[in-house]
């Protein structure tokens, strides 16, 4: 199971979130990432952790002021990234552009989506992973595989009936360790989530409280 805590733009302290984030890996055996803001990201290399970015650009080398390059990401130290983050749409083209963008820097992939079939359309672009956030829901402390457990077994269903490499994460309202069992007793084998740890005034203790229920 996965454990991927997105920062957001939280005002939280990235680089203690990292340091729990690496412990509580090292002590538990369980894969956990850490997405922070991209000015950050090699400071939170640094500590050892898996980093992730929030989104990376759908260019390539030349003029494109204001974007996200992948190969920057990677050079920075992050191993994988978000796309299409319901704070941050993308048209389906740019997807794809940010989607082969990672590839080539060789980075990881998860790609947010609202639904089932809107997983669907996202796994065949190829990416190596999609997270189902219903948007309703994110923030809210109230988890979609409590909330409507359908829309995890559709997109776990949706996602293999195209390609059943593509790992399935579930997000919107991930905040203990009963939702992270939840999660993968539905199917998904990760789990995305922000508040429940960036806001947290132990987020150590968050992180342990999560990976508690991890299969």
């Amino acid at each position: 199971m996965f454990v991927l805590v997105n920062l957001k733009a939280y005002p939280c302290d990235h680089l203690e979130v990292a340091r729990a984030a690496a412990d509580v890996a090292d002590d538990t055996g369980v894969r956990v990432g850490v997405a922070p803001q991209a000015a950050h990201l090699s400071a939170v290399a640094d500590t050892g952790v898996e980093t992730w970015a929030q989104h990376v650009s759908p260019n390539d080398y030349g003029s494109h002021t204001g974007s996200t390059l992948a190969e920057a990401a990677a050079d920075a130290g992050a191993t994988g990234t978000l796309l299409n983050h319901s704070e941050n749409r993308l048209k389906l083209a740019d997807i794809d552009g940010s989607v082969q963008a990672a590839e080539r820097a060789g980075l990881e992939t998860c790609v947010c989506a609202n639904n089932p079939a809107q997983i669907g359309a996202a796994a065949a672009l190829g990416p190596d992973a999609v997270a189902v956030e219903p948007p309703e829901l994110i923030g809210t402390g109230t988890p979609v595989s409590q909330a409507d457990p359908d829309v995890v077994t559709g997109a776990v269903d949706a996602a293999a009936a195209v390609d059943e490499s593509v790992d399935v994460y579930c997000g919107a309202g991930i905040s203990t360790g009963d939702d992270v069992t939840a999660a993968s007793d539905l199917g998904a084998t990760g789990v995305l989530l922000a508040s429940g740890v960036a806001k947290a005034d132990d987020p150590e203790a968050a992180l342990r409280d999560l990976v508690s229920g991890a299969k």
